[in-house]
């Protein structure tokens, strides 16, 4: 009996060391985006096989900047569609089939990166079933913010929107659709067709599309594979697999500020519908936190800070976008907005990121609830007339007023900063596991 009991508990030890290799690392944006997952990423990735893509489109963007060859000289790279665990050179990166893809942007955006030195050969595929914008989706998502006026929701214009609406419509073209070219053309002109009779004949050269798809078809066909298939491979040899989100929470287009959202799901759910996995191959969920809050576009934004601060935070966080070059929104760390975040997601642990932009402020302050009519509300309201309501209120921390660039310890912070870090933890009841001080690779700390 003895002897049997012994015997199950081996198995049952090599089953959870199986499953715990056969799962999935997942880094999300908990906030508006912009939080800057690339850099934790690109860190992460130095130990990773496969870096995978989900959700979302070139209107993400993840700015790494890394020191590269012998001399270490440092260079920039910025993906808006490709995933940045390539700047590893020994990680693949993958495109699931939840991601909507511009193949113009996808070539032009590798090209980049190549005549930098970084060489993808071999180690980019995307799913045949990702969904594809065409030049006409942006154009069309220029035209719904015309419609829109004075409510446009602030659209990073790159058709994203509009390839999803025809991917839910069922009208879409797919990575597949590209290589049985009658097909293809056929459908597309249907599509285009479709597009003139809603918004009016705009100009686009239909038949100038079609045939310089028959040529990005041949170029992409070496980089097509089945993703679900070559996902489920890659976990079940024990590979490290690391899911890189886009956009971020409160952008998804169920429990975001809707309708000022991305039209993808941004949170953990996405990921699974994204890359074809169940959620027992999840492991690890990571949420990267600004050490404040920013936003691009319209919504309300209950931390904003229109006044002296906000400007300190935009303009020594650098606070503009890497897809669109747009001024970013600054306001003080929300904790609602990140306790509704962690809901939904679940983290297991939290990146801090550029907590050096607090360095000279005399004080911080942090939104730890919502007031209407001076009751608190009990979560994140759905109703964006109730949140133009919400009074925030804040707890107050002191600055710690002295430069943490070069701290690369934790406990060589100062006190005021590690509270702050600490007052964080203890509210989300998430621990705070990676804190970004400056805009390098070496610029984090592990706490």
């Amino acid at each position: 009996m003895t002897q049997k009991v012994c015997f199950l508990s081996i198995q049952q030890t090599s089953y959870w060391k199986r499953a715990f290799l056969m799962s999935a690392t997942v880094v999300l944006g908990a906030q508006w985006g912009d939080e800057g997952k690339g850099k934790l990423v690109d860190i992460l990735s130095a130990d990773i096989d496969v870096c995978a893509r989900c959700a979302g489109g070139n209107n993400a963007g993840h700015t790494i900047v890394v020191p590269v060859g012998p001399e270490k000289v440092k260079k920039t790279f910025a993906f808006h569609l490709l995933p940045s665990g390539l700047v590893n050179p020994k990680c693949t990166g993958l495109i699931g089939s939840g991601v909507v893809v511009h193949l113009p942007s996808f070539f032009n955006e590798l090209d980049a990166l190549e005549s930098q030195g970084l060489d993808c050969s071999n180690r980019l595929f995307i799913s045949d079933r990702a969904q594809l914008v065409f030049d006409f989706h942006q154009i069309v998502d220029g035209l719904k913010e015309v419609e829109l006026g004075g409510s446009s929701i602030g659209t990073t214009k790159k058709g994203i929107g509009p390839a999803y609406s025809g991917k839910a419509s069922r009208s879409g073209l797919r990575v597949h659709h590209l290589f049985d070219h009658e097909t293809f053309a056929q459908r597309f002109r249907k599509l285009v067709e479709g597009r003139f009779k809603r918004y009016g004949t705009f100009e686009y050269d239909t038949e100038g599309e079609i045939d310089r798809y028959k040529i990005l078809a041949e170029r992409l066909r070496p980089f097509v594979i089945d993703s679900v298939v070559y996902i489920h491979q890659t976990l079940s040899s024990g590979k490290k697999v690391l899911v890189e989100g886009a956009n971020a929470l409160m952008l998804d287009i169920d429990y975001g500020t809707y309708p000022f959202v991305t039209s993808s799901s941004t949170g953990i759910g996405g990921v699974c519908i994204g890359l074809g996995i169940p959620p027992k191959l999840i492991g690890h969920t990571i949420g990267v936190i600004k050490a404040y809050t920013t936003r691009v576009g319209g919504g309300p934004f209950p931390t904003e800070q229109l006044n002296d601060v906000g400007v300190h935070l935009q303009e020594v966080g650098r606070e503009y976008g890497t897809t669109t070059g747009r001024r970013r929104r600054c306001g003080w760390l929300d904790l609602v907005v990140m306790k509704h975040s962690n809901l939904i997601n679940g983290y297991d642990s939290l990146n801090l990121t550029k907590l050096d932009v607090l360095d000279d402020l005399d004080e911080i302050q942090i939104g730890v609830k919502y007031l209407v009519d001076g009751k608190e509300l009990p979560g994140f309201p759905a109703d964006l007339d109730v949140l133009d309501q919400v009074q925030v209120e804040y707890v107050t921390l002191p600055g710690w007023k002295s430069p943490i660039a070069s701290v690369t310890n934790y406990q060589e912070l100062p006190r005021n900063c590690r509270e702050y870090i600490e007052y964080i933890e203890s509210f989300l009841k998430v621990p705070v596991r990676w804190i970004g001080v400056g805009p390098g690779r070496e610029s984090m700390i592990t706490k």
